[in-house]
Parts: structure tokens; sequence; C-alpha cells
């Protein structure tokens, strides 16, 4: 697809990985946090340095070709001039502001380019929070003002965050079971892709209808799972017609992830209700809950006392990084060359790796791509493989059998060439050898 890449954009490796530096962070942060935050394994992780574009350096000054965008969230590329320049600036005017008492002027902006952006361009309304799980908190409240209903259709494999109203929605049983007993259990979980599985749980409600059905139109978490084609216009149908409103987890597929602004926009589907979070701002923590003003407009007007806000509700300094970043994206094209990329990465790992037997699926939209293979042992093995060769990649799916490919939006076409022949090897590798590195009976 492209020419050979500048080494300046490649990995390159100093130290063993992880190094001494590294090392000694990992021992550091062990006595200090929480032991179920960080996963101290053998070995343990790199500690991130600093980072730009593709690429990220660790404490001991390995650089590595960062394959995940951190969770989906550079879109526009780690520390993108343009989003920093943005931050540095509103941090010497105002850093923080008062968001729903005297809110600044960069709030508004903000919102109104996001409403501009709404899918199928009607009237809308915004709520700012700070995290994907914030954004759909909002949702799941706005849902039950607006129809008087706290039940919520989500599906199997959904992950919609662990703040505990979007905790009842996420379907994982390990988040869950230790809350349990503080759960709601106002959730019923359908088959992903299945409408006939849809129509059937809301057959099944006994009279007591959902408010909504919440979806991703591509599962992150799940294993880069995409709703089939003809699912997100069959959910709307049957949101329409039995009273329900439709709301899109779009907090990993928003701003160009996916190939379009947001997946919904594949299929002309319009929701009712949309989070976005992750690549919003680049870098910055910042989410929001969109929803169409007939929907808002079901909140009750602030007698001075918001039923739904918080301390740092459109802070300033990540409000200016969405706007900078939101440009970045329009003006750079990052949201067509994640279509033609992911296109291109698609093809080269199916034919590639797609007739394996140990490999279930290869599968993707954009530049969200995911490998699946038959055991998680073995997407483990490509991972820490990656690793050990300077290239940052992820597991997700059920038992950790996918590898999750999500780079920058601007990720050069020959690095990702580069990044792809690695992954393609070290997938082989593990498809001949298990684990420890034996022959494979198979």
């Amino acid at each position: 697809m492209s020419s050979l890449p500048s080494p300046d954009l490649l990995p390159k490796l100093v130290t063993p990985v992880p190094g001494p530096a590294s090392r000694s962070l990992a021992e550091r942060l062990g006595r200090v946090e929480s032991p179920n935050v960080t996963f101290f394994g053998d070995p343990p992780p790199i500690f991130w340095q600093r980072a730009t574009g593709s690429l990220v350096w660790d404490a001991d000054g390995n650089r590595f070709l960062d394959l995940t965008a951190a969770f989906g969230v550079a879109n526009a590329g780690h520390a993108h001039p343009e989003v920093t320049n943005a931050v540095a600036r509103q941090a010497e005017t105002l850093l923080h502001g008062m968001g729903d008492v005297h809110p600044s002027s960069v709030k508004v902006a903000l919102l109104e380019a996001l409403v501009a952006r709404f899918p199928g361009g009607g009237e809308a309304r915004g709520i700012l929070g700070s995290s994907g799980s914030d954004a759909v908190e909002s949702a799941i409240k706005t849902a039950q003002i607006a129809t008087g209903r706290p039940g919520i259709l989500a599906f199997e494999g959904g992950y919609h965050g662990l703040a505990l109203g979007a905790l009842d929605t996420t379907h994982r049983q390990d988040f869950r079971e230790p809350f349990a007993a503080r759960l709601p259990g106002a959730t019923r979980f359908a088959r992903f892709g299945d409408l006939d599985d849809v129509a059937r749980h809301l057959d099944e409600a006994d009279g007591q209808l959902p408010g909504a059905i919440l979806v991703e139109p591509v599962q992150g978490r799940g294993g880069e799972r995409v709703a089939p084609r003809g699912f997100l216009p069959g959910l709307r149908a049957l949101c329409d017609a039995r009273g329900l409103l439709l709301i899109a987890d779009e907090v990993y597929t928003g701003f160009g992830r996916t190939g379009r602004w947001f997946a919904c926009d594949h299929e002309q589907v319009i929701p009712d209700l949309i989070c976005m979070g992750k690549g919003l701002a680049s870098g910055m923590p910042i989410s929001a809950c969109l929803g169409g003003r007939a929907v808002m407009d079901a909140w009750p007007v602030s007698s001075g006392e918001a039923l739904h806000t918080q301390t740092f509700l459109g802070h300033p300094a990540s409000c200016a990084a969405a706007l900078a970043s939101m440009e970045v994206i329009e003006r750079e094209g990052l949201v067509e060359r994640a279509e033609r990329l992911g296109a291109h990465a698609l093809k080269r790992l199916s034919d590639a790796l797609g007739g394996d037997p140990e490999i279930e699926a290869v599968r993707g939209l954009g530049l969200m791509l995911g490998v699946e293979f038959r055991a998680g042992a073995a997407c483990a093995s490509v991972v820490a493989d990656l690793l050990q060769q300077g290239i940052l990649a992820l597991p997700s799916g059920a038992g950790g059998c996918v590898l999750s490919l999500t780079p920058p939006l601007s990720i050069e076409p020959a690095v990702l060439d580069f990044a792809l022949d690695r992954v393609i090897d070290c997938s082989s590798k593990a498809r001949r050898t298990g684990p420890a590195g034996e022959a494979s009976p198979v």
C-alpha cells in the first residue's frame, strides 16, 4: 500500500522490555495503589513517559508503536500539537469554571459543535461529563425521565462502564458479581445482532416494557463485534413500534473510529440518545450524552440545583481540547482515512489469517479491528510477542480471545503496514506453538 516507513516512526528498543525503570515504578505503584487497579503480571507493565502521534516512549526510553490509541482515545494521534496548544491557551486564561452555575464560553462552543454533528441533523441538546460511564449514566437517566420506565434492554457482550447505573447494563459477570447487591437489576440482555431475540425479550416483558434499548454499534471490549447489516435499523423500527428510546453507545466508535463520524451513520440510523467519549478530545477527559430536543426537554428546567451534574462538568481545558480535536479530524480527513486504512488492514488480516482453523474470525469496521483466536492463551502470547517487538496491542472479548487493533486514525499507511506484518507474523507463530513456545499438535 505504501513505501517503507521512516525509521523515526518505528519502534526502537534500548533495554529489555520491561526495563529497569518500569520495574522500579511497578514496585513503587504496588505499594500505594489499590491492588485491583493495575495488573502486575510477570513481567510487569511498561510505564509510559511521553507520546506523540502513533508513538509511545516508556520510562526506560524505549519507543513503541501504539495500536491501541490508548483505549481508542487518541483518534487525532497522541499529543496532537493543535490539541495540546488549545489546552495550553485555555489553561492560561480559564482552567476551571463553574459548569452549571456560571458556565464558560468554551462550554457553549463545544455543545454547539456537538449538536451540529447530531445524527440526522435535527435539533438536539446535550449533557457533558468526564467519562464514558458518565455519558451512559446521563442517557439512562434521560430515558427514565422521558419514558417513565426504568428498564433497559442491553446486549450480551456489551460494555457500558462501571459506575453502578452503567454497570447494570454491562454484561460481564466478573464486573457485576462483586456489586450485585447494589445493582437495580433493571436490565435484560438479548443476543447481539439477533432482532428476533430482541423482539422475544420485549414480548416477555409482561407489560413492563423497558424505557430504552442500549446498544454499541461495534462492541469494543466485547471483542470488536460489528453489528450485522440491518440490525441497527431493525432496532430503530422496534423502538418506534413499541414506544422505546434507542440509545447508541458510541463512546468507542465515535469521531471517525469506524470510518464515519458515528458508526450509526453507516446505515443512517438516528438514535434518540447518543453517548460520546474517548476520541472526543484525543486525550483530555470529557464525554457527552446528546439527545433529540423532544427527549432532552423531558428534564425539568433547573431551579438552581441540577438533578444531574458534577464539579468538572464542561471543564474548560477539556472543552477546548475537544473542539481542537474535532477540527483536526475534519481538516485532516481522518474519518475518510480510517475507512480507507481500515478496509486495507481488514483485507490484509483476512487474507493472511482468515482461513486458519485456530482463528475463529477476523473482523472490523474502519480502524476498529479484531482477530479472534480460539484460545485466550494464543491471543495473550501474540500481545506479549508484539510488546517484545515494540508494538502495543490489547486483548478483548470473552476470555481475552480477541486481538484488538485500534490505532490512532492519523497513523501513517507505511507504519500501519509495518505493524500488520508483525501482527501476522506473531499470530502465525501463536498458531504453530503453544503459549510456552512448544510445538502445537495442530
